[in-house]
């Protein structure tokens, strides 16, 4: 009664139009299981792009490369200082306060000229720590081999290192670190919004459901079938007349919509670790599942024989004493697993046979081989 008296009275107030815009804010507010567009999707054009670069770190307190054994350090260093107008190739060159790097960043979407940014450093060659050094001025290049970024400044590490005669302790990686904004932008990767009549939402994951979902709830949102389903990971959206030439409002407000994302009944195995992860969608047959091992356990212990007290005959020796015990898990009985049961319903019975995470891993297997497991199985 309360709802309806609301709505009347916007609708008398605000007219039609905005009552049908209330409706649609309403149906996408949060719910359980829902999430926005902007957490499960991209917009395409809307990129990051990864640099990388060579470079020299000077500075280094005895911890650098050994020219004779990095001789692209040592060309390095050779060719930086010809360009400083110092002749080096006469000379013997013998230092371990250089180290060659590997300078990684990434220039970030509509990252324009002038804009500072993080790089990574990394060593290349024999180096033992980047502590205190600094990285000399490095392009950064992209994949198409052209300069976009410059970097330069001192290398903050984490990690450290010390060596003693008879011992040595490292802790971190004090052979890579980074340099906070040490890189500038100097070359922009060109692309406009304004003059935009179409732009596509890639899903991160995937699948038909939810990208029919987006596109429903793009199209409720603006009121007209503004958008379509191009394939599964792609979803088309038309700019509405009340967006044009505001490309950038339109994806502020699909991005916050709140869709529930479908997912495929999965089971992913970590079989280095032991780790099982299982959807909630994962269904079984009816199944009987049996676990048991087979453990021998044979234990040598070492006996005395020593002639009687006061003997003349006989002498001390040692006999083997061998116990074998044959453990067939005999207690352990057949379990029926129900069909259609839950993930909680199915992790409760295994857990009740007393099933560990690497017998749960076989029996899973096993399961799916027989063709009662209603899900896909991922072994990482």
């Amino acid at each position: 009664m309360i709802a309806s008296w609301i709505f009347d009275r916007f609708k008398r107030r605000a007219g039609a139009g905005l009552l049908a815009a209330l409706l649609a804010v309403m149906a996408a507010d949060p719910a359980a299981g829902q999430s926005r567009i902007k957490d499960i999707a991209d917009f395409e054009g809307v990129r990051e792009n990864l640099l990388v670069g060579y470079g020299l770190v000077v500075g280094l307190n005895g911890t650098g490369d050994t020219l004779s054994s990095a001789t692209f350090t040592k060309e390095s260093l050779v060719g930086m200082l010809e360009r400083l107008g110092i002749n080096a190739r006469d000379g013997s060159l013998s230092t371990e306060n250089v180290a060659a790097v590997m300078v990684t960043a990434t220039l970030p979407a509509f990252g324009r000229q002038g804009t500072r940014i993080d790089v990574a450093v990394s060593a290349l060659g024999d180096a033992e720590s980047l502590l205190g050094g600094t990285l000399l001025v490095t392009p950064l290049l992209g994949a198409d081999g052209e300069v976009y970024a410059v970097s330069q400044g001192t290398v903050a590490v984490g990690g450290f290192s010390a060596e003693g005669n008879a011992q040595s302790v490292v802790k971190g990686v004090p052979t890579s670190g980074r340099i906070a904004n040490g890189g500038i932008i100097e070359r922009e990767i060109p692309f406009t919004m304004e003059q935009m009549d179409r732009m596509m939402i890639s899903l991160r994951n995937p699948d038909f459901t939810t990208a029919r979902r987006v596109s429903r709830a793009i199209n409720a949102f603006v009121g007209l079938p503004t958008s379509r389903v191009m394939d599964p990971a792609t979803v088309e959206v038309i700019v509405p007349p009340t967006y044009e030439n505001d490309v950038v409002e339109l994806m502020t407000d699909i991005e916050q919509l709140r869709v529930e994302p479908d997912t495929i009944a999965r089971v992913v195995i970590d079989e280095q670790s032991g780790v099982i992860v299982m959807g909630e969608d994962v269904r079984i047959n009816t199944v009987a599942i049996a676990q048991g091992n087979l453990t021998i356990r044979i234990t040598e212990t070492e006996q005395v024989s020593q002639p009687q007290p006061f003997s003349n005959t006989g002498t001390t020796e040692t006999v083997d004493r061998t116990e074998i015990e044959i453990d067939e898990d005999e207690e352990r009985r057949l379990g029926i697993v129900r069909g259609g049961v839950s993930l909680q319903e199915l992790v409760n019975g295994l857990n009740a046979l007393g099933v560990g995470p690497r017998d749960m891993i076989t029996i899973l297997q096993a399961i799916k081989a027989a063709g009662a497991l209603q899900a896909e199985i991922q072994v990482m």
